[in-house]
């Protein structure tokens, strides 16, 4: 990343499926400005309550400070002007208003670090990601690894039976999938179908 210092704004995206390290980069990226003596505030969805209310969690168990909100507009709201650098994650969460945001914050010469999924369980964009790439000045696209047969996974399988767009939950309730093990309809079986399929579909890969 070439990201330079002073009165330049700036956005980066880091997205991709579950269990691919977002979090993890996005608090790496975080803990380095900290380190650096600026001014950070970090911002998480308040429905996102999996590990912890008040900090933003991986799957690895790494953990930063962080400020839970409602909508984009709850960020712009609870955010110090004076802040230099901006983290939100599971942007996914928080409505397409948080583009429009977001670009202004990085022409008042903010840094902006958001983390998101770009797909939503059944492979379609999940809004306001894809809009977000657009706008940003760097991208990173995270992959995880297939839980069924261990090659690259872009996708998040739902495991429960549910059509729900938003249903927020870890292991358990979502694995990584690659594109020929990714089953989207799968979500869309009553439990007991759903439960048998998986079954044969791991059965399947050994």
């Amino acid at each position: 990343m070439n990201w330079a210092k002073g009165n330049l704004g700036w956005i980066e995206v880091v997205c991709g499926p579950m269990f691919s390290g977002k979090s993890e980069e996005l608090i790496r990226r975080l803990r380095r400005a900290e380190i650096a003596r600026q001014r950070v505030q970090i911002f998480k969805p308040g429905i996102d309550q999996r590990y912890s209310h008040d900090h933003i969690v991986s799957h690895s168990d790494l953990r930063i400070h962080s400020t839970a909100v409602r909508d984009a507009a709850d960020v712009e709201a609870k955010l110090d002007l004076r802040t230099e650098v901006i983290g939100i994650d599971e942007a996914q969460f928080l409505g397409m208003e948080l583009v429009e945001i977001v670009v202004r914050l990085a022409d008042m010469s903010k840094r902006i670090i958001v983390a998101g999924l770009d797909t939503d369980y059944l492979g379609r964009p999940f809004h306001p990601i894809p809009e977000l790439l657009a706008v940003a000045d760097e991208i990173t696209k995270t992959l995880a690894i297939c839980m069924q047969c261990g090659n690259p996974a872009k996708h998040t399988q739902r495991l429960v039976a549910s059509e729900d767009l938003i249903v927020v939950g870890a292991a358990g309730l979502y694995e990584a999938r690659c594109r020929r093990c990714f089953e989207p309809n799968l979500a869309k079986l009553d439990e007991p179908l759903a439960s048998a399929m998986r079954a044969t579909v791991s059965d399947s890969r050994k």
